[in-house]
């Protein structure tokens, strides 16, 4: 059976998706392929291939988190180019880390036994940059894509979520939805 890339994110309202997608007509002229609607989500964890039974199991560690957790919200705080603005290969939507937040990331990671090297950075993907097309293009021709904003999201579940690799881009299905 072939095996399930797996991890484990937060879904946004579709309300909180439609503000942060506009922004797609305000920096049109950024070589970028923007994310769809349905990709856009916090990652918590993410766990690579995993077999049917290693998946059930996530299942049910996911679920022990969220009876350990109380709803919450989020703030979105920031616009800019990530991961490293002088080097940019996205535009992030950065989110405020929250006690809770980094308590419930925190478990999750401890609960998966997996103690990641990477410091917990919490954002959205809203475009991935064309690299070839943003090299062609003068650094006075880049814009500046810098801004506060302000969106607040509430958080009542995670997802055990499946990513498929396509042609088009990546695919996620939600696997299984824990309510905290």
């Amino acid at each position: 059976m072939k095996p399930h890339r797996v991890f484990i994110a937060i879904n946004l309202p579709d309300e909180a998706k439609e503000k942060l997608l506009a922004y797609k007509n305000k920096w049109a002229e950024v070589p970028a392929k923007w994310t769809t609607p349905e990709n856009l989500h916090i990652t918590l964890a993410f766990l690579g291939n995993t077999s049917d039974q290693e998946l059930a199991e996530v299942c049910e560690l996911m679920r022990e988190v969220g009876e350990r957790h109380k709803p919450f919200s989020v703030d979105i705080t920031r616009i800019t180019y990530g991961p490293d603005a002088r080097r940019p290969r996205m535009i992030w939507a950065l989110i405020e880390k929250s006690p809770e937040l980094l308590a419930l990331q925190q478990d999750v990671e401890k609960t998966l036994e997996q103690g990641s090297s990477q410091t917990f950075s919490p954002h959205l993907t809203l475009a991935r940059l064309k690299a070839f097309e943003l090299r062609r293009m003068e650094p006075e021709e880049i814009p500046e894509i810098d801004e506060e904003i302000l969106i607040s999201i509430p958080v009542q579940s995670i997802e055990v979520m499946e990513s498929q690799l396509k042609r088009s881009g990546p695919q996620y299905t939600i696997c299984q939805s824990v309510v905290l």
